[in-house]
């Protein structure tokens, strides 16, 4: 059925969480025994106390972030959802990911719900940064300030220009399709809650079940989702 939706629908949002990331080779942070929250205690490391009280190992960590990045690129999936945006046959991006992978891609229409790491700003006055500052392993700002990267650490509230946008296109949508979360993580998990409400259809490319399983027309589990959209992409 989705390959009909996705012909019939006038506006189509993806939203797209680690699974898409994790098929270009990045490592997942909640996966069970490999994910890197494994490893690291996230309220220590990625959390606004860690940058306040312990920047040395917040800096190291998040370098090696950035670098991972730059080792791996977007998949077959990450440029079809973007040939997809100038056809018409999707209208916007909603991720959880903070690669810049979709952007990389050639995606425009895209709400980075947990920021990025493709960028930094400094903690005392905001003035942006490229994350090649970390790669150089210049750390602070002209201001004395400690550079971090722009994304929505634990303690910290979505960014409000992206929730915004997400929620506009959420409800504009008749066809609203997660690729690769297990929609666990809240806020962020409510799009496709709002999307159903309004009614949309709503489909799920997941390798796992999801609690959201039960309220989806179509759920897809167990693919690859780069896969999955090359076989829909060969009908459009």
């Amino acid at each position: 059925m989705l390959k009909k939706w996705l012909n019939e629908s006038n506006y189509t949002v993806i939203y797209t969480g680690a699974g898409m990331s994790t098929e270009s080779g990045l490592p997942d942070f909640r996966s069970a025994g490999s994910g890197l929250w494994n490893q690291k205690d996230p309220s220590k490391i990625a959390s606004t106390t860690a940058l306040n009280d312990n920047v040395s190992e917040f800096i190291a960590f998040y370098r090696d972030r950035v670098l991972g990045v730059r080792d791996y690129k977007p998949h077959k999936g990450h440029d079809i959802l973007a040939e997809w945006e100038k056809q018409g046959v999707i209208q916007s991006i909603i991720t959880q990911n903070v690669d810049g992978f979709h952007q990389r891609a050639g995606s425009n229409q895209v709400a980075e719900l947990h920021g990025t790491l493709q960028k930094l700003h400094c903690q005392s006055c905001g003035r942006e940064y490229s994350s090649e500052e970390y790669i150089d392993q210049e750390y602070y700002c002209s201001c004395g300030g400690v550079l971090r990267p722009s994304i929505v650490l634990f303690g910290e509230s979505l960014p409000q220009d992206a929730f915004d946008f997400a929620l506009k296109e959420t409800e504009k949508s008749d066809l609203f399709i997660v690729l690769g979360s297990s929609l666990s993580v809240t806020p962020a998990n409510q799009f496709p809650l709002i999307a159903k409400e309004k009614g949309a259809k709503l489909v799920i490319v997941n390798r796992d079940e999801t609690d959201f399983d039960a309220i989806a027309d179509e759920v897809i589990n167990g693919r690859e989702i780069g896969k999955v959209l090359m076989e829909l992409d060969q009908d459009q």
